[in-house]
């Protein structure tokens, strides 16, 4: 289903219902005029909102499953650009930027996607502003500054959707999205696609022995030995928990398990972890190369059975299928 430039999704409804302070606004009742600093963005549940931006620029109506004062979170302390006035008895939700960031931290995929839209929506905005905002020089510009710096946002929008937060690496959405522009641009004939599927050895003891805290550290050491073994052309990425995985491009199977054994030998060689200076981490390292005439959930789930062979023997190893 399309939405409306300032309709939410019914589940990015429900995450800001269970967040927003609710408040009951009267008829004629002023949420906020032009220029004042901006702190909340509001969530529309009933009733009708609207923004009078002045001079001869239209009018917008807010209604329900509908926001608006969002540049208050993303931007901060931001000028209010309209007078926003209840026509009709309104129930709202205000979110504030400590509650914008516990969704985030929560549910970032969906409010990746609510961001990526919104700046999207200002963004397309801007050559609009351009050409009717008949405001002083200073106000114009202050506008069009802020619409540059969401541009900026939406970057950072789009690399939250596609990464992995505690690593930096790539997410399984991210792998997805990379496998897709392979198709669009496969590998030269002469080079296969490759994959390493990759699991912290005894991950669950090094948490309850140590705490998480140590736990995330490995992780983060296991995702740099991985940035390190990757070439230019290969991706890699934390699929969750203790998984990671390695996407790369070989000419051979020797190849590929070159890159394997090193993986292997570089986290072998990890510096101490700080907290836990008696913990030698290891990995266990499946493989496999891909065949162009099958699926690539085939290449997968043949890593998967090489790497599950590699942990039934100890780990600390790899093997290829």
């Amino acid at each position: 289903m399309t939405l409306l430039p300032r309709q939410l999704s019914a589940i990015e409804f429900d995450l800001f219902l269970g967040t927003g302070e609710p408040i009951l606004v009267a008829t004629g009742q002023t949420l906020f005029r032009r220029g004042e600093a901006g702190r909340h963005m509001f969530v529309v549940e009933s009733g009708r909102i609207e923004l009078d931006f002045g001079d001869d620029l239209p009018r917008k109506y807010i209604e329900a499953q509908e926001y608006f004062g969002e540049l208050a979170l993303f931007i901060g302390e931001h000028g209010r650009m309209a007078n926003a006035t209840a026509l009709e008895p309104a129930r709202l939700r205000v979110v504030d930027r400590d509650d914008f960031e516990r969704l985030l931290a929560s549910s970032p995929e969906v409010l990746a996607r609510f961001m990526l839209r919104s700046f999207s929506y200002l963004v397309a905005s801007e050559q609009h502003l351009i050409q009717n905002l008949r405001r002083r020089n200073e106000e114009l510009m202050q506008t069009l500054d802020s619409l540059r710096r969401t541009r900026g946002e939406l970057g950072a929008a789009r690399r939250l959707s596609i990464s992995d937060e505690l690593t930096g690496l790539a997410n399984r959405r991210g792998l997805y999205q990379h496998l897709e522009s392979l198709r669009e641009h496969p590998p030269q004939p002469e080079r296969r696609l490759g994959l390493l599927l990759v699991d912290v050895d005894h991950f669950k003891q090094i948490n309850d022995r140590n705490g998480h805290l140590v736990g995330d550290r490995v992780l983060q050491g296991v995702a740099d030995c991985l940035r390190r073994a990757a070439g230019s052309d290969d991706l890699p990425c934390r699929l969750g928990g203790d998984e990671f995985a390695l996407l790369l491009v070989a000419s051979d199977p020797e190849q590929l398990a070159e890159r394997a054994a090193r993986l292997v030998a570089m986290v072998r060689q990890m510096q101490l972890v700080e907290g836990a200076p008696g913990l030698r981490p290891s990995v266990s390292v499946g493989g496999c190369l891909a065949d162009p005439s099958e699926e690539w959930a085939v290449c997968y789930s043949h890593a998967d059975t090489a790497l599950y062979r590699v942990k039934a023997q100890g780990g600390d190893g790899w093997s290829l299928y």
